[in-house]
């Protein structure tokens, strides 16, 4: 296996072997993230690619779950993208799950057939960068889409039959009225695309992007420990959608709580005042435990 720069998969592809497409994120202008701005986006040969799975097989065995590096690797042209999962089916028997990233420009690019052709040949797990449901925020992080853009890749995913999970980010908007906005327009684009996931994350400035340069200069205010546990409830209490697992327990977060909405929903928030009436910071996690 070779891999190139960094590389990154959501925590709960802990335990899947991490197949690399491309170099790199397609769009890779969002002001916050800094994942991948050392490397130049390509996608990787297809031959290259095959010779990775055979060395894949050859050092782990059968494999169950396989995860598709770098930042969106469903930009790549689905014939391509086919013909690598064809490829993973025929080298791991037991594969079971493959997933990706997916950016809101890339999907929208692919039609729904082609989406559908996708989760038939195995890749049935998509993990798309929402953020926020905020559009004027949306627009300002650069996120290449606004809500309309961003709800129908969503609902196009849904469509398809992939586990569609939602990622967004606690702390997003800064401090003041803007947070509220953040986390109301967060859960109704949540009811809208009706996700089976929702991962929140915790903004953390990263050296090198734009959001950190603006924290340097006093342009942008983080939200401290409490009022991004405001955020996270608010978000909690506008979420009317049913069976909705909630993960929040990405090493960003200053308080780890899983659960599913509707049914774990006043427990949840129950968890969550405890902190915020205590404002014990025994109970939050220290900035210096905190990570990407």
């Amino acid at each position: 296996m070779r891999y190139e720069g960094n590389i990154y998969r959501p925590f709960s592809e802990a335990n899947s072997y991490l197949l690399q497409c491309t170099i790199g994120c397609s769009h890779n202008k969002c002001t916050f993230c800094g994942m991948y701005k050392d490397k130049k986006y390509r996608i990787r040969p297809i031959s290259e690619i095959k010779e990775d799975i055979r060395l894949a097989k050859e050092h782990y065995g059968d494999i169950e779950k396989v995860f598709l590096c770098d930042g969106d690797a469903i930009d790549i042209e689905t014939d391509t993208l086919l013909e690598i999962l064809s490829e993973l089916k025929d080298t791991f028997p037991s594969l079971r799950h493959v997933g990706t990233y997916v950016g809101p420009v890339s999907v929208l690019k692919k039609s729904i057939s082609e989406l559908k052709a996708l989760t038939d040949s195995g890749l049935t797990k998509a993990y798309l960068g929402v953020e926020t449901g905020d559009d004027r925020l949306l627009h300002e992080i650069n996120k290449g889409a606004g809500y309309d853009e961003m709800l129908q890749a969503g609902l196009n995913l849904n469509s398809a039959g992939f586990n569609l999970s939602s990622m967004v980010l606690l702390g997003l908007a800064g401090k003041g009225e803007r947070s509220k906005e953040h986390a109301f327009a967060t859960a109704k684009i949540t009811n809208e695309m009706k996700p089976k996931y929702l991962a929140a994350l915790t903004v953390t400035p990263v050296p090198g992007t734009v959001l950190f340069n603006k924290v340097q200069k006093g342009e942008f205010q983080l939200l401290d420990p409490f009022e991004t546990l405001e955020e996270m409830k608010m978000i909690f209490e506008n979420i009317t959608i049913d069976d909705l697992k909630f993960v929040g327990v990405h090493a960003s977060n200053y308080l780890p709580i899983n659960g599913t909405l509707q049914k774990d929903k006043k427990k949840m928030i129950d968890t969550v005042n405890h902190v915020l009436n205590s404002r014990d910071t025994r109970l939050i996690k220290s900035e210096e435990m905190r990570g990407l």
